[in-house]
């Protein structure tokens, strides 16, 4: 073998583009994955301990938080990551302040609301530095990297306003600055020079953000059975909700997600097309509804399986056929977004939804019976987009 072969890489290298590279998620993107397992799941667990229509409002706000302080640091992998110990560094500092969020995450709307706002800004820290970082070294794409510089920016900014201000204010600033960060991609999209995403390895990140988020949900039913100490009727709503995910997991990696991938293979094979008509938007932004709907799901499921007995609240009643709901809508928008058009995703899955949510309207039946319901649904939903797919109605390729 020659020198040059055996010879390791720098340890420090510039960023570069790399998304004309075969390439696919690193152990690196792995273990900073494993910090967002931590957010979700206190978040989980502290709806599950406020399960209130304020309560739902503060889990789905935080959760779309959290989501986003991913998407913004994926995507800068997805073009950037050249795994030097610089980028390293920032990647297991912006893990450490991921890690901050998630302790600070039970009462982030309380006493820990700086704690929280100062974990956001750190990771807005590290990802306006990767960017200046490579806005030196990466001339192509300087006119798409200047935008999510001036986004990540004006988002940090109403973030450090929110230190100052009380109450209500200090949310709504919250607000602005995901809102100001998330105008970024479409405004690279329409103004950034055509510097395509990767659109072998977008798919892959999504697709394991969606495991992590279904973990959620193997998780309730493990600790819904525990706490109940295998009961008979435990174990039996426990038993239907496995395979109300294990449905959920098919639509999205057999049948959804793998259309959405579909449609992104033919937008790169279009000399880029997904960078002028947004197909790559489409596909990023469709999956908060999906994993958020996942997550609430995974609530639902908790809820089910604790009360057997039909003591359930009407709301914990609702978080799994709401939430499965949610997930088919986000997995319609990632079908329709990437097609560029929403009758790719009619009938299916668009028109199973209401059926969906219709299994969890009769409110007096048990809670075995509720999960039932709603099991069958999607499983009808997975028959059908398995017949779309046999008949050539629904395009897909492996996720």
């Amino acid at each position: 073998m020659p020198d040059a072969e055996r010879r390791p890489a720098p340890l420090i290298r510039p960023p570069k583009l790399l998304t004309d590279v075969d390439r696919a998620a690193t152990r690196l993107e792995l273990f900073f994955d494993l910090a967002y397992v931590l957010v979700i799941a206190e978040l989980a667990a502290t709806l599950a301990k406020d399960l209130t229509a304020e309560g739902v409002a503060v889990f789905a706000g935080l959760f779309a938080i959290a989501w986003w302080s991913w998407v913004t640091t994926t995507l800068y992998a997805n073009r950037f990551d050249t795994n030097d110990v610089l980028y390293r560094l920032g990647k297991l500092a912006a893990a450490a302040a991921v890690i901050g969020m998630a302790a600070s995450a039970p009462d982030a709307t309380g006493g820990s609301a700086t704690a929280f706002t100062l974990s956001y800004l750190a990771t807005r820290v590290v990802l306006f530095a990767l960017y200046a970082r490579a806005y030196r070294h990466v001339a192509r794409a300087r006119a798409t990297i200047g935008i999510y510089l001036t986004g990540t920016a004006a988002g940090a900014a109403c973030w450090v306003a929110a230190l100052a201000v009380p109450g209500d204010w200090r949310f709504a600033l919250w607000g602005l600055g995901i809102v100001l960060e998330a105008l970024g991609p479409v405004a690279a999209t329409r103004f950034g020079g055509n510097v395509p995403l990767h659109l072998e390895h977008l798919p892959e990140r999504f697709g394991l953000f969606v495991i992590l988020v279904l973990g959620e949900s193997i998780a309730s039913v493990v600790l819904g059975v525990h706490d109940t100490h295998w009961t008979m009727e435990s174990a039996l709503v426990a038993a239907v909700c496995f395979g109300t995910v294990a449905a959920l997991w098919w639509t999205y990696f057999d049948l959804g997600g793998a259309a959405g991938k579909q449609h992104l293979v033919h937008a790169r094979e279009d000399e880029g097309a997904d960078a002028e008509t947004g197909a790559a938007d489409g596909y990023v932004y469709a999956h908060l509804p999906l994993t958020l709907g996942l997550a609430a799901a995974a609530i639902g499921v908790e809820q089910l399986i604790l009360h057997p007995d039909g003591e359930v609240s009407a709301l914990g009643r609702w978080m799994l056929p709401a939430g499965a709901t949610l997930f088919l809508l986000g997995t319609a928008a990632v079908i329709a977004g990437t097609a560029r058009r929403w009758s790719a995703a009619w009938p299916w899955p668009l028109a199973a939804a209401p059926f969906v949510l219709a299994a969890g309207a009769p409110t007096t039946l048990p809670p075995a019976v509720t999960a039932g319901l709603v099991a069958a649904a999607l499983l009808v939903v997975v028959l059908a987009g398995i017949r779309a797919q046999q008949r050539g109605a629904l395009h897909t390729t492996e996720t």
